[in-house]
């Protein structure tokens, strides 16, 4: 199995502060960020941030949905990492200040990919189609942090 990643980021008009918090909010900013792919949404714990458990489903494409169960952790000023408990995936953002009253967002997913010629697959067209899910919620986030 070798692991695969999907990465995609976006510069804001918006403080780093200010887009961590919208992103850390999963009661309340995070739920709407979040498009048709992503089904079933629910904070089972916490909700801001470090400690927060929440379930969702994606669904990457017309055959594959993901039943995710995410820990929320802060392992760095400005990062936030969700671990799946369903399965291998993480997914990471970061976001650093990028000039003036703007912000670089960039989140990254990994995980472990299936063998084979399905896994060859999987590697090459996987981590695009996941980069133009979170292509979405970034232009989301920056709609949302840019009022």
């Amino acid at each position: 199995m070798a692991q695969v990643e999907a990465a995609t980021e976006r510069v804001v008009a918006a403080d780093a502060e200010k887009v961590f918090d919208a992103l850390a909010d999963y009661t309340g900013t995070r739920a709407r960020l979040l498009p048709e792919q992503f089904s079933e949404y629910e904070v089972r714990e916490g909700g801001d941030g470090e400690g927060t458990l929440v379930h969702w489903k994606l669904q990457a494409t017309s055959k594959r949905v993901r039943d995710c169960l995410l820990e929320v952790s802060e392992p760095t000023d400005g990062e936030l990492v969700e671990k799946d408990r369903n399965s291998s995936m993480v997914t990471t953002w970061r976001v650093t200040p990028a000039g003036e009253g703007k912000s670089r967002v960039v989140v990254t997913t990994t995980w472990n990919g299936a063998g084979g010629i399905g896994g060859f697959f999987e590697r090459t067209f996987a981590p695009k189609g996941l980069a133009r899910i979170y292509d979405a919620v970034l232009a989301e986030l920056a709609a949302e942090v840019e009022k």
